[in-house]
């Protein structure tokens, strides 16, 4: 990848050195990111998006080189903090100290882990507010923060001088 990345340095449409280019090229990437998501969203009929995805958009295209922005972050603290956001919900009951317990919970699991990824940290949250089921886990959550990490993938390594991610594991 490394090899491909330097070869394509002379067709990057967005310098790194500039602020306005750096705006720019996160707020293109959270656009495409989330319109790609929306749009996917619409025509399939599933449930692909939520509200922490845009937090992740900030993480994942302003700042790529963020341990918290890594593919093992986004997909893993999306993962963990839904499965653990259900369990509560489904298992213990919509009490607002259950909602507390699993935002607490899926916290320490992404520390414990190594896979923190801030954004993750609302779905249990999202998860109560929603009633949600769990099909939560697979759709939206899994394979919504999958795309992001393919969309980020493409977009950073083709776009900008920038290499994402710097670990996948």
């Amino acid at each position: 990848m490394k090899e491909l990345h330097k070869k394509n340095q002379s067709f990057k449409l967005f310098d790194n050195n500039n602020l306005i280019s750096k705006v720019l090229f996160a707020s293109l990437g959270g656009f495409i990111a989330i319109a790609l998501i929306a749009f996917l969203a619409n025509y399939s009929g599933y449930p692909l998006i939520m509200g922490s995805f845009g937090a992740s958009c900030v993480l994942i295209f302003g700042y790529p080189e963020s341990p918290f922005s890594q593919p093992k972050n986004v997909i893993a603290g999306h993962l963990f903090a839904t499965f653990i956001g259900l369990t509560f919900l489904h298992f213990i009951g919509p009490q607002w100290w259950s909602m507390a317990l699993a935002l607490s919970v899926a916290l320490g699991v992404m520390i414990a882990t190594d896979t923190v990824h801030p954004p993750a940290g609302s779905n249990p949250i999202i998860i109560f507010l929603a009633n949600a089921d769990w099909s939560f886990v697979f759709l939206p959550s899994t394979l919504g923060s999958i795309t992001l990490v393919i969309i980020a993938f493409i977009f950073i390594n083709f776009s900008s001088e920038k290499l994402y991610p710097k670990s996948w594991g």
